[in-house]
């Protein structure tokens, strides 16, 4: 499909989506905007006029609006019809069975519920011993999510975050007691007990933090940090690296597919290549960003195998558009999707501007390349931060260029130092030495750099409207930069025939 078309259906999509899920408009506003798009289609035919591409294009975005509109209302019916809705404010006695892998954090251990068809986060002490599958007891108050206040004065809507993850109810301090164990998926179990595998093993031959920093890296799990160490990473504009963004994907992909690239033949190397993606995103949790960076992965190794161009714009755009069609709350209120999205199209975007001429479009491993980057990146994410975070690192590019090109190295070395296990325990040990010189490295200039008293910034809360206003001047610079105004210098004179 042509890369308009894909942009305006986004566009489309995005404006229905967005619109009902903060105003919840009824099921019959997107049949009118549907009527309305029919309209604009029959007009089209019958005046044939010059604006047909145009009228095609109107049509289109009223369509993907109403497909939005109609995918809310479905998404919002599945909410609400829990028989658990009557107990809400009461102590409860419940049994349920754990679907989703625990989350372990600093104080807590968060785990995801399921109770008669209805999803629900747990909250109970960080070392009570449950695994996913577990059949459990709990013991609680039920309570419906609610909003509150950050530390930088953000209203955080806590309804909305749980609702893109599919959870309808809490209940916090809970005592939770494992009476057997049912689990949905053989499948998954088998990849979390792998998971928890290497964990051990990684952990019996880096110390601590690098091997905290290693997990995070390797499988964007950045609880074992630590409050103090994790404030750091978000002051000095590094937390991305330590929750699976799209460029710690990208890197284990391109490592997956080079390894399979000497073994396989294209047609199995490509089978191979989306077992592994979808593997790996399943094994480190479904967050936007991993499933985002899977997508187009798996697209990339599609495109490659079938011989087509890979183009990185229609990729984002059509990896944005399933995510937002299997889970419409994502766009609203998951700012995980937001930030990830708008970093990769900021970078998308401005690469083509600062590459030599006949040179790839692409980023190579250098300064200019990790600089350029990370301009990109920061542009493209400002008024989320700004609106979000309420704190901005003014220190991030800087960190980000002596960091960036560490990463990739810690990875790799890391890795092996796990697999070595495996193999030959000496050798592992030595090689663990070299991560936790190189994980060293990055904790020592993430230190350095947020203790620093011009770290960050902080801002006062602001309208979203400023934000979609920021984007708009954001909009209009980049416009302004492809096409430039054209220069009249003989404008204002006068011309005389010469005698």
């Amino acid at each position: 499909m042509n890369i308009g078309w894909i942009i305006v259906s986004s566009v489309g999509l995005s404006l229905g989506v967005g619109l009902s899920t903060i105003m919840t408009l009824p099921l019959a506003v997107a049949f009118f905007v549907t009527l309305l798009a029919v309209a604009v289609l029959v007009w089209r035919l019958r005046t044939r006029t010059s604006y047909n591409q145009l009228l095609r294009g109107v049509a289109l975005l009223l369509i993907m609006m109403s497909i939005g509109m109609a995918r809310v209302d479905y998404a919002a019916s599945q909410f609400g019809q829990s028989p658990l809705s009557t107990l809400v404010g009461t102590d409860v006695s419940v049994e349920g069975i754990v679907v989703r892998e625990p989350e372990q954090r600093s104080r807590t251990m968060h785990l995801y519920v399921e109770i008669n068809e209805t999803l629900v986060l747990v909250t109970t002490d960080r070392y009570t011993s449950v695994h996913y599958g577990d059949i459990v007891t709990i013991d609680g108050t039920l309570s419906l999510p609610k909003a509150f206040t950050t530390d930088f004065g953000r209203t955080f809507d806590y309804l909305g975050y749980l609702k893109a993850k599919g959870v309808e109810y809490t209940v916090s301090f809970a005592t939770v007691d494992v009476v057997g164990s049912a689990a949905p998926s053989q499948f998954m179990a088998s990849l979390f007990t792998l998971k928890h595998e290497f964990i051990q093993r990684l952990e019996a031959v880096i110390a601590e933090p690098y091997a905290a920093l290693a997990n995070g890296l390797l499988l964007g799990m950045k609880e074992g940090l630590g409050e103090s160490l994790e404030r750091d990473f978000q002051k000095a504009g590094l937390t991305h690296i330590v929750v699976l963004s799209g460029y710690n994907v990208m890197l284990i992909v391109s490592f997956v597919t080079f390894l399979l690239a000497f073994v396989l033949p294209p047609r199995v190397r490509l089978v191979v290549g989306l077992v592994a993606i979808v593997s790996f995103a399943l094994t480190v949790g479904l967050s936007a960003t991993v499933v985002r960076a899977s997508i187009m992965a798996a697209l990339f190794l599609i495109a490659q195998t079938l011989g087509r161009s890979y183009d990185v714009l229609r990729a984002l755009l059509i990896a944005g558009m399933v995510m937002v069609l299997i889970n419409p709350y994502l766009l609203i209120y998951d700012v995980g999707f937001q930030l990830s999205f708008m970093a990769t199209l900021g970078l998308i975007l401005a690469l083509p501007y600062f590459k030599a001429p006949g040179q790839p479009e692409t980023i190579g491993l250098s300064i200019k390349g990790y600089f350029v980057s990370t301009i990109a990146t920061q542009i493209a994410v400002l008024p989320l931060l700004m609106y979000h975070i309420g704190e901005v690192s003014i220190v991030s590019v800087l960190v980000n260029v002596l960091v960036l090109p560490m990463v990739p190295v810690a990875m790799f070395v890391s890795f092996i130092a796990t697999l070595a296990t495996f193999v030959f325990s000496p050798l592992a040990i030595l090689v663990g030495a070299t991560a936790q010189l190189t994980l060293g490295y990055i904790i020592l200039v993430a230190t350095v750099f947020a203790n620093l008293p011009f770290a960050t910034i902080s801002l006062p809360s602001f309208s979203p409207f400023l934000v979609l206003v920021g984007y708009a001047v954001l909009g209009l610079l980049y416009y302004r930069l492809i096409h430039p105004p054209i220069v009249q210098p003989l404008r204002g004179w006068t011309i005389i025939e010469e005698k």
